[in-house]
């Protein structure tokens, strides 16, 4: 959705600005998630922020003007991968919301400058897996998250160990392999946009 206005720090800039919202629904898991009515909490938010930083590095801003894209990614069935789905997604929705505000706003058919997408991947039992589901993501000894866009830059690599530290060539290995599944992304991506 676009509105109106930018936050503060953007104010007489000219630029516009991207930002995303993320929330598990209560029944998106076996167990119940509450809702969070006041205030986002910890994860949530560096989650938002995440998807955020993604999905600005396919936007030219200042294309926008002073205008706020905002990104709404609910969760409807959590089962591992939520915040990479939440990134690959999203761009759906903000080239599709793109296309649609070029009709009406001059300008701003060209803002889309990039592709992004995301994927998890980890080590589980010594076996190099993509996409990992959440019995996975639970037993992991590594797990990572990749975000790139289509030029083959990357925007964010979080990787963590649980128990033991892992070797370079483990590490190379896991973006090798997140790399095809982003290619994947990348070409789902465009049959969606160009279907």
């Amino acid at each position: 959705m676009l509105e109106d206005g930018v936050p503060p720090f953007l104010k007489g800039s000219g630029s516009g600005w991207l930002t995303a919202e993320y929330g598990m629904l209560p029944a998106s898991s076996g167990q119940r998630i509450g809702r969070e009515r006041n205030k986002v909490g910890g994860r949530t938010h560096e989650i938002q922020r995440l998807i955020g930083r993604s999905l600005r590095n396919c936007v030219d801003l200042k294309q926008l003007g002073e205008r706020s894209l905002i990104v709404d990614c609910d969760v409807m069935d959590a089962d591992g991968g939520t915040r990479t789905a939440s990134i690959t997604g999203g761009f759906i929705a903000v080239a599709l919301a793109l296309r649609e505000l070029s009709r009406k706003i001059h300008g701003i058919e060209t803002a889309l400058k990039l592709r992004v997408a995301a994927v998890s991947v980890g080590i589980v039992r010594s076996e190099f897996l993509l996409d990992l589901n959440y019995a996975e993501d639970k037993d992991a000894e590594v797990d990572m998250n990749i975000v790139k866009v289509s030029d083959g830059r990357f925007v964010e690599v979080q990787g963590t160990s649980e128990s033991n530290p892992f070797p370079s060539t483990a590490l190379d290995r896991l973006v090798s392999l997140a790399n095809k599944g982003i290619e994947e992304l990348f070409a789902i991506q465009r049959s969606v946009l160009e279907g």
